[in-house]
């Protein structure tokens, strides 16, 4: 049996080589994430191929406790993904567990491939949006769901512990032909009534061979953009939250004439938005718009956003109209796909882009292309009004950015926990932000501090990166939003010393 990993080796070692590496960071809130490294970095790998062989065997063996032994495997496109996948089957059949590999893959694909194949666990290598050299694991036992902290608490310990229980009767099967299959599953009968002129942002990531074919099948006229795959990612990491990225798509969509723009990250589950305009809409704001748009067919629906979305589902006026009601949970994916299951709502958004549909629209798992199904088809039953259009209609807010700045992962959370119980020491204090009186603050994720004025300022920690991560959003102007930032949470931010300098602000 492999070893008990350990938590720190040279690389160019025998022990390298003989020994599975596994950082304990690496094990997140909701999935798994580490720096694998590559050539001529100065940062130490925090994984080895070992490691990864334990981190199956770790998982097979929490497979055995939830009786879902049958095992959906993918991998993104890295030069090092098909290696790592590689190991983690090999944990996996030596845990005993039945293992179905439908090769390079978008995290979605391997959701739905679950639901094809009938198997109720997936594990899915990818580093979704990090850069290259970072490799992890979306894993899931329940279809359509992933694990949370629970789940993830238990593999570490299985893991970091070497408690595996190896068995006998572990297998491996190639499934061909799902890529196709996916697709035609995603289009299904839905065909574009009027035309639309699609831009198709993929990064050199592997949505470029999924989004592009099936936008087509909808009928929608396809611009690619960087469709071609390239995991050196040489204009910039796929990520649509990344503003480089939405600048390009917006440059595009001004050069072409684009209706709108379509941006996925690099395992497609995550789709960020440019209008016909060439401005950027965040996903939250998307969620409003399509919330809107979905709530006339189903009212009295319930929708999940996350704590970095936008005050204005809590004041649309067409949500109150027809009766939505709307929960603010924690930030990340596997959270609002829980809760969006949990609370039988009909869609759940994300800040980053992830989208969350069920019935009758999805499967309930996040799809950056299910997403941009919903956008078009929207826009189709739009009466002919444009995207930027559209937007207008929405209440007032001017949001920033999602900013973040680095915080080690071993102290991040306590961190944060600080800031959060200064922020409500202020609160029951009577303090203000910029002389306006806190409303309450949220502390489901970290802390949002309501204003009295609809306005809100958000400060947590990332739950894949050692970072923390900072949201503003105004009722009032642009200059108060950024004023809440520079003379609002600043001042307080700078208090910490283990906080680093944020990567790009307002």
């Amino acid at each position: 049996m492999l070893p008990t990993p350990v938590s720190d080796l040279r690389p160019n070692t025998i022990e390298f080589e003989n020994t599975p590496l596994v950082k304990p960071t690496g094990f997140r809130e909701y999935d798994a994430r580490w720096w694998f490294g590559i050539q001529g970095h100065e940062k130490p790998p925090e994984l080895n191929l070992l490691g990864v062989e334990a981190l199956g065997l770790g998982l097979g063996t929490l497979l055995h406790e939830y009786g879902a032994t049958k095992v959906v495997v993918g991998h993104d496109y890295r030069f090092y993904s098909l290696m790592i996948k590689k190991s983690l089957t090999l944990g996996l059949i030596e845990a005993g567990c039945e293992v179905l590999d439908i090769g390079l893959c978008l995290s979605p694909v391997a959701y739905y491939a679950q639901f094809e194949l009938d198997a109720p666990a997936v594990a899915m290598v990818t580093a979704s949006h990090n850069e290259n050299g970072w490799t992890g694991v979306k894993m899931g036992a329940n279809r359509p769901l992933t694990f949370g902290p629970d789940e993830m608490g238990r593999l570490k310990d299985i893991v970091l512990g070497g408690k595996f229980v190896p068995r006998d009767g572990g297998s491996l099967k190639y499934i061909d032909g799902m890529r196709e299959k996916y697709i035609k599953a995603l289009v299904g009968d839905f065909k574009l009534k009027n035309p639309i002129k699609v831009i198709a942002a993929c990064g050199n990531g592997a949505a470029g061979a999924y989004s592009p074919d099936a936008l087509r099948m909808m009928g929608a006229e396809v611009i690619e953009m960087d469709c071609n795959l390239d995991y050196t990612f040489p204009k910039y990491n796929p990520n649509p939250e990344d503003i480089e990225m939405l600048h390009s798509m917006a440059e595009l969509v001004r050069e072409t004439g684009a209706d709108v723009a379509f941006g996925f990250d690099g395992d497609g589950d995550r789709c960020g938005v440019v209008d016909d305009k060439g401005e950027e809409i965040f996903a939250d704001k998307i969620g409003l718009l399509l919330a809107r748009d979905l709530s006339v067919a189903h009212p009295n629906a319930t929708f999940v956003v996350d704590v970095k979305s936008t005050g204005a589902y809590e004041i649309d006026p067409v949500l109150k109209a027809n009766g939505v009601t709307v929960d603010y949970y924690k930030t990340g994916h596997s959270y609002i796909k829980r809760r969006t299951t949990d609370l039988n709502a009909l869609a759940g958004f994300e800040k980053s882009g992830h989208f969350f549909f069920r019935a009758p629209y999805g499967l309930g798992y996040d799809d950056g292309t299910v997403a941009a199904k919903a956008v078009l088809q929207m826009l189709d039953n739009a009466a002919g009004k444009k995207l930027s259009e559209l937007k207008q209609d929405l209440p007032k807010t001017w949001t920033s950015m999602t900013m973040s700045c680095h915080c080690d992962d071993e102290i991040k959370y306590g961190t944060v926990d600080k800031i959060v119980a200064g922020f409500e020491k202020l609160a029951a204090d009577g303090g203000t932000i910029l002389g306006t009186a806190i409303k309450n603050v949220n502390t489901i994720n970290g802390a949002r501090v309501n204003l009295v004025n609809g306005s809100f300022v958000l400060v947590r920690a990332s739950s894949n990166k050692p970072e923390l991560v900072v949201v503003v959003e105004s009722t009032i102007s642009e200059d108060d939003m950024r004023d809440l930032f520079h003379k609002g949470i600043m001042p307080i931010l700078n208090n910490y010393s283990e906080i680093g300098h944020f990567n790009q602000t307002v």
